[in-house]
């Protein structure tokens, strides 16, 4: 079964169709600055009311480790993804401080990039065709990236199940994809996760 990632929650609203619908991963915005960031204190509300069989991934924008670390030991996230310029030295870094897992997430652009991704020190790359904006990409040039990956990127409850019946990803990860209006739509949540949970896996 395709592994789901619903990204860049703020509400408890949200949180709460989240834990209905039991992804394998929510998605939670530490770097301020974007639209979807959650400081601290929100972050600490909404991870209290998640269900606890739901991995919390923080993702980060060329944050300083130590507070990636601190995160982690407060038990406000579970897994870290890293979305800035974090080198392969960083990555081997944080792992060393601390037993979690670190996904990184790489604009797929070209055939070089998807040499970057295969090579990266993450546990699971994050193929993007961005950096964050929800945008769709030439999801073929990832038919030869020989490792796990979430793909990213303008995925919707209308192409989700196209984007896997063409490259078979470990996982599918999305945050616009599930807005109107900018804010989460339980519709919207509802239908990307059945699209899925729908799917005959010989499509």
């Amino acid at each position: 079964m395709t592994k789901i990632k619903l990204c860049g929650l703020g509400t408890i609203e949200a949180i709460e169709e989240v834990n209905r619908l039991m992804p394998d991963y929510a998605g939670f915005i530490c770097s301020a600055g974007f639209r979807r960031s959650v400081d601290e204190e929100k972050l600490r509300t909404l991870k209290s009311a998640l269900d606890p069989r739901i991995t919390a991934v923080g993702v980060f924008v060329n944050e300083p480790m130590d507070r990636i670390v601190s995160l982690l030991d407060q038990g406000l996230i579970d897994a870290v993804q890293l979305h800035g310029h974090e080198t392969d030295s960083e990555i081997d870094a944080l792992k060393q401080r601390r037993n979690c897992m670190v996904l990184k997430a790489v604009k797929i652009d070209s055939p070089e990039a998807v040499k970057r991704a295969e090579q990266s020190h993450s546990d699971l790359v994050v193929a993007d065709g961005g950096t964050g904006e929800g945008k769709t990409f030439d999801w073929s040039l990832l038919e030869s990236l020989k490792r796990p990956f979430l793909l990213a990127g303008g995925l919707t409850p209308e192409n989700v199940r196209e984007a896997i019946g063409q490259i078979h990803p470990y996982g599918v990860d999305t945050s616009s994809g599930i807005e109107t209006g900018g804010i989460k739509d339980p519709v919207k949540m509802r239908r990307f996760v059945e699209r899925i949970r729908e799917m005959k896996y010989d499509e």
